[in-house]
């Protein structure tokens, strides 16, 4: 079972996921997440409290980038735990996902649209 949560940020999505990415309900309500967020710039998927991953939620992450690609969204996976991160790692050489660091992620949110850094 998967559980989202949604924080926009100025034009920062940022989707908490929780719980396995394993069977096709838990990829079309991933697909069903991120494809809402059309007006985003950057769609953040917070990938720390996923407990597993398999080849049907690698499949729609894969999807998930072509979607952005095609939707000028620039979609980033954030702090994948253990084999979540195993997993992306054995595949990331084919899909090339952008793994955003605990660094870059302060900056997206302090960069967005809604909170402009300081002059």
């Amino acid at each position: 079972m998967l559980r989202t949560h949604i924080e926009n940020i100025g034009d920062v999505a940022i989707i908490e996921c929780e719980g396995r990415i394993v069977q096709s309900e838990a990829a079309f309500q991933l697909r069903d997440a991120v494809t809402a967020q059309k007006d985003a710039r950057v769609v953040v998927l917070d990938l720390s409290e996923v407990s597993s991953i398999e080849g049907g939620g690698l499949g729609m992450l894969w999807y998930l980038q072509r979607w952005a690609q095609d939707n000028d969204v620039r979609l980033k996976l954030f702090n994948p735990a253990g084999r979540v991160r195993d997993r992306l790692c054995n595949v990331n050489s084919m899909l090339q996902f952008e793994i955003t660091t605990p660094a870059e992620m302060t900056a997206l949110v302090a960069g967005s649209s809604r909170f402009p850094l300081a002059a």
